[in-house]
């Protein structure tokens, strides 16, 4: 019964910026980590970033510097703040919760489009 919903995608110029939100509706007490997929046309679904209950983050080589991860303070909800956004950044991003136990829950996604 647990639903992912992510929010703030869009469209943006290279070099601009755009904050994705997710909530995680589901119980907040078994939460592991939560963290941003994101799979381009033609492409694999790719780990964009993730962080741990204890704050620990990681982030795929291509967004380091660039983007940024964190929990808000409802420990169900996640923001991936990403700047100087480049068109290969552009595809589909999903959040997604992990649970003690194993569990994967993930969200439907939100468009970005890096464009001129």
């Amino acid at each position: 019964q647990v639903q992912l919903v992510e929010s703030g995608g869009g469209l943006v110029q290279p070099g601009g910026s755009l904050r994705l939100s997710c909530l995680d509706s589901g119980s907040i007490f078994s939460i592991v980590a939560m963290g941003w997929y994101r799979q381009a046309p033609g492409k694999q679904r790719e780990l964009v970033a993730v962080i741990r209950t204890g704050g620990s983050t990681n982030y795929a080589d291509s967004v380091k510097g660039r983007f940024t991860i964190s929990r808000g303070n409802a420990e169900n909800t996640v923001y991936l703040q990403m700047n100087n956004l480049k068109p290969e950044d552009t595809a589909v991003y999903y959040c997604n919760t992990v649970r003690f136990g194993g569990t994967n829950s993930w969200g439907q996604g939100t468009q970005v489009t890096v464009s001129s």
